[in-house]
């Protein structure tokens, strides 16, 4: 028998399966921004995360009767969202940004030197990520940024957990030494 998982927002997903139009932007309103957010960690580029965002949603709508709530809705949707991104970026051969702004916002103001530097040192842990190869930085961005663990980050990206693991072990090695060069750790 398999578990199925009820979320807060399940009775929103039920009127989905039966046709709402209204539960359908219900769950828009609640989960976009932060579908919006993870796209856009993924492609670096507002308006492509925002067409990923919508495929996303016309994606889960679609398919929102094979949803069977064995986890929540949200977590579900991530993973649309996130492969979506994946596909994108397979199509454009590009690189990844994977650390996003937020953290910046959410800083106090209490001391703008320490924000100043604080905000140095973020820039220059994106630009060294940047460096990092395709895989390293997706794995990385998978892990620590978006909350996958590696058997998780093994499905998605059709590897094994193992790899996965490696992957990250060898991406935090050499951010390290990346941010060694520069003079941002010691």
């Amino acid at each position: 028998m398999e578990a199925i998982y009820v979320d807060k927002h399940y009775n929103l997903v039920v009127e989905c399966k039966q046709g709402s139009k209204k539960a359908h932007y219900e769950l828009y309103k609640l989960y976009s921004k932060a579908m919006l957010n993870t796209a856009f960690r993924i492609v670096d580029n507002l308006n492509e995360a925002e067409d990923v965002l919508q495929e996303a949603f016309l994606d889960a709508f679609a398919r929102i009767k094979d949803f069977r709530q064995e986890t929540t809705f949200g977590v579900w949707l991530k993973q649309i969202v996130v492969h979506r991104s994946i596909n994108l970026l397979r199509k454009r051969k590009m690189d990844l940004v994977d650390i996003s702004d937020e953290q910046i916002e959410n800083l106090a103001d209490d001391d703008q030197a320490e924000d100043d530097e604080l905000i140095y040192k973020v820039t220059q842990i994106k630009e060294a990520m940047k460096l990092l190869p395709d895989g390293y930085r997706l794995v990385l961005s998978l892990y620590l940024l978006e909350g996958y663990d590696h058997e998780e980050i093994g499905q998605i990206l059709n590897i094994s957990e193992n790899t996965s693991r490696t992957q990250f072990l060898r991406a935090k090695r050499k951010l390290i030494e990346l941010l060694k060069q520069k003079g941002i750790v010691s």
